[in-house]
């Protein structure tokens, strides 16, 4: 199994390109290959005030000489280059093209995993309408089913029961099993992170936990039995617990990991705490992936301005992750 590390530059309207040049004008330890296309990358380094040496692989595990990047090459086939700051469904068919060329190299076990900068799901709906996110895109591609969503931000972790979908069909969707298999999940995935031995907090759904039916009954019909349940197995968890105030708590060092309900309810509060320190780990899949915690920021793409803070986290976790694998 290579050491090296794929960084996918996300959508080139985005700021994806322009953090992945900010951060490789320093480059980070370890082995980061690039994944993209070499005029898309070169004008984010232009825009950032960098310069990048590339040194152009077939194989990301080709070592490349002191003082350069390597760089597999996925050419962007689509006449002119793309605007800033606009959804543009050529640019998501380049990224997915990235994303795809770079999960099949993990799995051939050429990279160690992935590190990736953002996308735009509506820019990439064109070319794959079923597509949902990152985190889904390569499960699939994976052949993984039992995957989810964890954040990190410093000491900070979530594992998330639900992620994109409504809050509607979120509710619907919650069930025991369900419940069960992501609380197991966030036990397997503690010896990795070296916390072993963790205590897993579990939210409720509802204010206060519910407060004993009247404020609805999932805690006592679906959260409370699959709490009991793992409990059962010998894992150590506390919930279901109210919402306002287990993020808290896990601050004060009372959880390892927050297992939580709904794709806001573990997000907001995370992104409060430091989300350019925030980094979204894929966990459940036969390679390491981690991602910056924030999307493609239309609004500062092309300005050079882009904080390349969260992709350096990003990098840091899934470093450590190879090591532990």
């Amino acid at each position: 199994m290579s050491h090296a590390l794929a960084i996918t530059p996300g959508d080139p309207t985005g700021i994806g390109p322009e953090i992945v040049a900010r951060m490789l004008a320093d480059p980070p330890p370890g082995r980061p290959v690039v994944y993209g296309d070499r005029r898309i990358l070169d004008r984010a380094a232009a825009i950032v005030g960098s310069t990048v040496a590339w040194h152009e692989v077939d194989d990301p595990r080709q070592v490349a000489p002191p003082g350069t990047i390597p760089l597999v090459s996925v050419p962007w086939t689509h006449g002119d280059l793309p605007d800033f700051g606009r959804i543009d469904a050529r640019a998501g068919a380049h990224a997915l093209e990235i994303i795809e060329r770079a999960g099949r190299d993990a799995l051939a076990g050429k990279l160690a995993g992935l590190v990736t900068a953002p996308i735009n799901k509506q820019a990439i709906l064109p070319t794959l309408p079923a597509f949902i996110g990152h985190t889904e895109f390569l499960a699939e591609l994976a052949g993984a089913d039992d995957f989810g969503m964890l954040l990190v931000v410093d000491d900070f972790r979530v594992l998330h029961v639900t992620t994109h979908m409504s809050v509607r069909d979120a509710i619907d969707a919650l069930t025991p099993a369900l419940i069960c298999k992501t609380i197991r999940l966030a036990a397997r995935s503690l010896p990795r992170l070296g916390l072993a031995g963790g205590t897993i907090g579990v939210t409720a759904l509802n204010p206060h936990a519910g407060e004993g039916g009247r404020f609805g009954r999932e805690e006592i019909e679906i959260i409370g039995p699959a709490c009991d349940q793992v409990r059962a197995e010998g894992l150590d968890v506390e919930g279901p617990l109210p919402p306002d105030t287990v993020f808290y708590r896990a601050r004060q060092g009372h959880f390892a990991m927050i297992v939580a309900m709904l794709h806001d309810q573990g997000h907001i509060p995370l992104k409060m705490w430091g989300m350019d320190r925030g980094v979204n780990t894929t966990i459940g899949l036969p390679f390491v992936r981690t991602s910056v915690d924030h999307g493609t920021a239309f609004d500062l793409a092309g300005t050079g301005k882009a904080d390349a803070g969260s992709l350096r986290h990003a990098w840091d976790l899934a470093a450590r992750l190879v090591t532990t694998a």
